[in-house]
């Protein structure tokens, strides 16, 4: 192993909490200049706000080093036909598509691409309804997904994220979501190849066995599963195993030197 992919909520800290020992065990990765990323599938935040609130828990990185799914849709959306782009993200996430022609927030016609990510609290039928009108309007019209995470722990209790809402409209458009954000295997490639490393070479570390540890196999890397965050000791029955498991992200540091 060369490189390493990090999931943070969950993995470095539980909403406002940090993970026992994670900033020790970021700072032994930045001593051993392992090259990493942080790869996310929250899309409340601007990369800004997460470095800020890495920082609080003592993990230090810059905006380049954070991956999230607003970033790797923007730069896809550069290459592919000029189009109106509806946005079904929270505010905090525009700034990612400064630049591109956004439709207005009321329209229901028009758009050539539906970008949905996780808008928790946010969503209501109205909004819902709105998305699957301007898919419905225009067959031509993509469906984007910002991740296909199903639920994530907050602080009160497990919350659902984006998948539902894409699920919803996937079902009621008979069409399929382009995915820019975990398990997508085109979202686990990206990152690689901004490390610029064969995917065997690099280890994907994260709470969720599906999206995090399997989305991370599908795509020739490894993928170790720590015991905190959304982790459920039926993580461990399914078809599709780790490669490792940890206590929690503190232990990879004996990890990494028995690889």
């Amino acid at each position: 192993m060369q490189a390493l992919l990090f999931d943070m909520d969950g993995v470095l800290y539980n909403g406002t909490a940090p993970i026992a020992g994670a900033a020790q065990a970021l700072a032994w990765v930045r001593q051993q200049r392992i090259p990493h990323l942080f790869v996310t599938n929250t899309t409340s935040r601007a990369r800004s706000v997460l470095v800020e609130k890495l920082k609080g828990f003592e993990i230090f990185t810059v905006e380049d080093q954070i991956f999230s799914p607003p970033r790797a849709t923007a730069l896809w959306l550069k290459s592919q036909e000029h189009g109106s782009i509806a946005l079904f993200v929270p505010q905090a996430t525009h700034p990612e598509f400064e630049g591109f022609p956004i439709l207005p927030e009321k329209a229901e016609t028009g758009a050539r691409y539906v970008v949905v990510g996780d808008l928790g609290k946010g969503w209501n039928f109205d909004m819902l309804n709105r998305a699957f009108r301007l898919l419905h309007s225009n067959p031509d019209a993509e469906l984007i997904a910002l991740g296909l995470t199903r639920f994530w722990q907050a602080e009160d209790g497990l919350r659902l994220d984006t998948a539902p809402f894409v699920a919803a409209l996937e079902n009621a458009t008979r069409r399929k979501a382009l995915v820019f954000g975990k398990p997508a295997e085109t979202f686990f490639a990206a990152a690689v190849a901004k490390l610029g490393l064969p995917a065997g070479e690099v280890l994907m570390v994260g709470d969720d066995v599906d999206v995090d540890v399997t989305g991370a196999q599908r795509a020739g890397l490894r993928g170790a599963l720590v015991r905190t965050g959304k982790f459920r000791p039926s993580d461990l029955t399914g078809s599709f195993h780790p490669d490792f498991v940890l206590d929690s992200v503190a232990a990879l540091p004996a990890l990494w030197g028995a690889l």
